[in-house]
């Protein structure tokens, strides 16, 4: 893969970005935190642009919809975009409704997004996208950025179904976008920060230790960035999308430490922006298990999966 953005990635960014400029930034986040609701006007505007359904695009692709993803996530927009415009479309054939979410089934933990309009149940061996009944969400209250709600399947209808390893897949490659967007916007912050902030008469971002710092952080974040886009690339292989995924959620934790400390105690502050996104990591970087559930599925991807012979015989990766 190329890893400079071509002339029409750069246009979609600059498209995606007069829209994100409209419906999202971290003042509509910090207003909208409180409602326990997804952001309906940005959702239906990426819907009505086609910037959701470009996975299967063949003039796009699934390294556009990811791009997408990490674009909107640097954002902090208030919508399901990852599941939207990744999960669902790589595992389910027919029309997606404009919002949609993904968990694991058996979960009795919040879910991101339960208010969404469909729910992508991921079982052992199917993932099954569900209506759910009226009265099946408990709002969960929460500081961490995201609207999210315990779910009851009972009386959900089933809408569509398809392979859950597929899902579980791209839900990795979407959580690694996700991360890779939150983190540079929190690294972006920070940056400028450092460049206004004054210490002994000079900038702070001028002092070679902040600078060593920050230079990590920097490979932290363009390494997400890099291992989600590749494995968008080569549609979610097994191995690339697991070390997507068990990368950026390790490197989430070390970011919004580093990040944090670097910035004071105003990086504490709730009047502050830093923490619209750092408080996103600690809710992403646990999905789906965390580094930890990542790295076992890289492991066994790598390892125990068979791998295809010669001929063509043996279990697709």
């Amino acid at each position: 893969m190329d890893y400079d953005l071509d002339a029409d990635q750069e246009a979609l960014r600059g498209a995606v970005a007069t829209v994100l400029a409209r419906h999202a930034g971290p003042a509509r986040a910090k207003a909208l935190s409180s409602s326990e609701a997804i952001d309906d006007d940005l959702a239906g505007a990426l819907a009505d642009a086609g910037y959701l359904d470009l996975l299967g695009d063949p003039d796009a692709g699934p390294l556009a919809a990811e791009l997408v993803v990490e674009w909107v996530a640097a954002a902090a927009g208030i919508v399901p975009v990852a599941a939207r415009a990744l999960v669902g479309p790589a595992v389910l054939d027919g029309q997606l409704p404009p919002t949609m979410t993904v968990m694991v089934e058996g979960d009795r933990g919040p879910v991101r997004f339960a208010q969404a309009e469909a729910v992508l149940v991921v079982g052992e061996n199917d993932a099954r996208l569900m209506r759910l009944a009226p009265g099946a969400l408990e709002p969960v209250a929460t500081m961490y950025g995201y609207p999210m709600a315990r779910v009851s399947l009972a009386g959900a209808e089933v809408l569509d179904s398809g392979p859950a390893e597929q899902a579980r897949r791209w839900w990795r490659v979407g959580l690694a976008a996700e991360i890779a967007g939150t983190m540079r916007a929190a690294f972006d912050l920070t940056l400028a920060y450092h460049k206004q902030r004054e210490q002994f008469g000079r900038p702070i971002g001028s002092f070679q230790a902040l600078q060593h710092r920050m230079s990590q952080v920097y490979v932290r974040c363009e390494g997400a960035a890099w291992l989600a886009r590749e494995a968008a690339f080569h549609r979610a292989g097994g191995e690339r999308a697991a070390a997507a995924a068990a990368y950026a959620a390790a490197a989430a934790g070390t970011v919004c430490a580093e990040l944090h400390q670097m910035t004071g105690a105003i990086g504490f502050t709730r009047e502050y922006d830093l923490h619209v996104w750092t408080l996103r990591l600690q809710t992403l970087r646990l999905e789906l298990s965390g580094a930890g559930g990542h790295a076992r599925a890289l492991a066994t991807a790598r390892w125990v999966t068979p791998r295809p012979s010669s001929s063509g015989a043996g279990a697709a990766r």
